[in-house]
């Protein structure tokens, strides 16, 4: 299958920890920026438009968590669903979910592996940019469109992250199916080994504040205690 290249922002204020992301990224054929600060980010995200941003949590002016923030809330579409992985020192289980729930697709933890935050950026960017099964799929109101990376509930559009259209993808291609969260985890996470069930739980109700009217009573993603999720049959 043949890569996928993108316009990649990275912001950190490290400049030997930037640059060896930026040379093994520049290895896959991305084209790569990087700044050193949050308010630099924000800048050269609105002036150059990047198709994905690696974010470090700590970084002076603007933090990575407000960048995050700031871009979710664009009412440009470009800039609220780029898709973001952050990265921190911070290894703490509340820290990553905290980055999750304010939106952001991918979470890692410092010391980066390279070759493991390339191939998460692969995989995000097949997802975001079409590189999913030529279908869309329909349960009750909802509709799961994966060539164009879209998802309407009711006819209306609902911007989701990457984590999130995964999972809701994978629950539509099967109505009704309880998924464990391992299954979840093996299916949309892949290889990635610093996650946990509180991660899907946290994607989930992110999700369900996106596509459901009342997140409380699900019409569509339902949980099965003690076993997992399903997206209940219409």
């Amino acid at each position: 299958m043949r890569a996928v290249t993108a316009r990649i922002l990275v912001a950190d204020d490290d400049p030997k920890h930037a640059q060896l992301i930026r040379l093994y990224l520049e290895r896959e054929g991305h084209q790569v920026l990087t700044v050193g600060d949050g308010r630099a980010a924000l800048e050269q995200a609105r002036a150059r438009r990047p198709d994905l941003i690696v974010l470090d949590v700590m970084m002076p002016l603007v933090d990575g968590l407000d960048v995050c923030r700031i871009l979710r809330a664009n009412p440009d579409a470009a800039l609220s669903d780029v898709a973001i992985v952050m990265v921190t020192a911070r290894s703490a289980e509340n820290d990553m979910l905290l980055g999750l729930d304010i939106g952001a697709d991918d979470y890692l933890s410092k010391p980066v592996s390279p070759r493991e935050l390339t191939a998460r950026i692969r995989a995000l960017l097949r997802r975001t940019r079409g590189g999913g099964d030529a279908e869309v799929l329909r349960v009750g109101g909802l509709e799961v469109d994966g060539p164009r990376f879209e998802v309407r509930v009711d006819g209306a559009g609902v911007r989701l992250t990457a984590k999130e259209f995964g999972i809701l993808e994978l629950l539509a291609r099967e109505p009704g199916r309880v998924f464990t969260r391992a299954q979840i985890l093996d299916k949309t996470f892949g290889f990635e080994n610093d996650v946990s069930d509180r991660t899907v739980d946290a994607h989930v109700v992110n999700l369900r504040r996106k596509i459901e009217k009342d997140p409380a009573e699900p019409r569509y993603v339902q949980t099965v205690y003690g076993r997992g999720y399903r997206l209940a049959e219409q």
